[in-house]
C-alpha cells in the first residue's frame, strides 16, 4: 500500500465529529478497518484523510437493559458473540456473528462498519433489519435516526452524510413469544462471502402470527425486506400452504445476479428454500412451546 493521507485519532466523540465536520468528502472513518484497509491496499479507495476511532469509547458497548436494545457503532462482532444480553434478545445476531469471517476479523470488525460498507452480502444487516433496527447518525449539528430498511439507497449508497458517523444501532425489545434466526448460505463454513442470507423474526399472539419480518441478503443491490411475504404471514395461522406462499413471494421480492459464487437462479431457489425452512421452524417452535 503506497497511499499518502493524514491520520487523525480523536480521544472522544466530540473530537471525532469536529474532525469529520472539517474534513470534507475526502475523509474516511477507520473503526475495525477490515474493509477500509483492504480497499486502500487494492487502490479502490484513496482517502485524503483518515479519522481513526479506536480511542472513542462512547461508540462501543451493548445495553440490553431497557425497552430498546442498543449497540454502539464501534462494538465488535466478538463483543456480540460474548454478550448474554444479545444472545437472549437477538439470537440472529449471534448466528451471524458466529459465521462472520474468522476470529481475527471478528475481533476487529465493527457493527457500524459492516453497515457502512454497503455490501448486500453484509452478514449483520439481515438480522438487524429483521429486528426493525434503527441507525443513529451523529454529526456536530446533532443526531438523527434512520430505519435500517430505509438506510440503503442503492449499491454502496446510503443515507449517511459526509459529516455524520453511525454512533449506535438500536431496536425495540421483542415480546416474550418470538423466534429470531439467521442462516448464511456460503461455499464453505468460514471466511466466505455470503451467497444468500435470510433472517426471520416471528412473534405469536393468540395462536396467530402477530409479526413477521423476512430480510434477504446478497440477492439484490442492497439487503432488502420481503414486505409482501411478511404481509402474507401476519395475522395468520401458519399452515404449510401459507408458508409456501410466503416463500414464493419472497423470491419475487429479490433481484439476484450471476457472479462467481452462484447464479441468480440458484439464489432465487435458496431464498425460497431458506424462507420456507426458517419460517416453518420458527412457527413450529413457537406453537410447540405454547402447547
Amino acid at each position: 500500500m503506497n497511499v499518502d493521507f493524514e491520520l487523525q485519532a480523536p480521544d472522544d466523540l466530540a473530537g471525532a465529529l469536529d474532525m469529520l465536520a472539517q474534513g470534507g468528502a475526502g475523509v474516511a472513518l477507520l473503526a475495525g478497518g477490515t474493509n477500509l484497509i483492504v480497499d486502500m491496499r487494492a487502490g479502490r479507495h484513496r482517502p485524503e484523510g483518515v479519522i481513526a476511532l479506536e480511542r472513542v469509547q462512547e461508540l462501543r458497548g451493548i445495553d440490553c437493559n431497557g425497552a430498546r436494545i442498543s449497540v454502539g457503532g464501534r462494538t465488535t462482532v466478538t463483543d456480540l458473540l460474548h454478550s448474554p444480553g444479545i444472545a437472549a434478545a437477538a439470537p440472529s445476531l449471534v448466528d451471524a456473528a458466529r459465521c462472520f469471517a474468522g476470529q481475527m476479523v471478528r475481533n476487529a470488525a465493527t457493527v457500524a462498519g459492516n453497515i457502512a460498507c454497503g455490501s448486500p452480502a453484509a452478514d449483520l444487516v439481515p438480522p438487524l433489519m429483521s429486528l426493525d433496527a434503527t441507525v443513529t447518525l451523529a454529526s456536530k449539528a446533532g443526531e438523527r435516526s434512520v430505519p435500517l430498511d430505509q438506510y440503503f439507497l442503492g449499491y454502496k449508497q446510503d443515507a449517511r452524510r459526509r459529516d455524520e458517523l453511525i454512533s449506535r444501532i438500536s431496536w425495540p425489545r421483542l415480546p416474550a413469544r418470538f423466534h429470531n434466526v439467521f442462516y448464511k448460505l456460503a461455499r464453505r463454513r468460514g471466511d466466505a462471502i455470503t451467497v444468500t442470507g435470510v433472517a426471520v423474526t416471528l412473534c405469536v399472539a393468540n395462536g396467530v402470527c402477530d409479526k413477521a419480518r423476512i430480510a434477504l441478503g446478497a440477492v439484490a443491490p442492497t439487503v432488502v425486506r420481503a414486505k409482501k411475504a411478511e404481509a402474507l404471514l401476519t395475522g395468520m395461522r401458519l399452515t404449510p400452504a401459507v408458508i409456501d406462499a410466503a416463500a414464493r413471494q419472497a423470491v419475487e421480492e429479490c433481484s439476484p445476479i450471476d457472479d462467481i459464487r452462484a447464479s441468480a437462479e440458484y439464489r432465487r431457489h435458496a431464498v425460497e428454500v431458506l424462507t420456507r425452512r426458517l419460517v416453518s421452524q420458527a412457527w413450529e417452535r413457537l406453537t410447540h412451546t405454547q402447547g
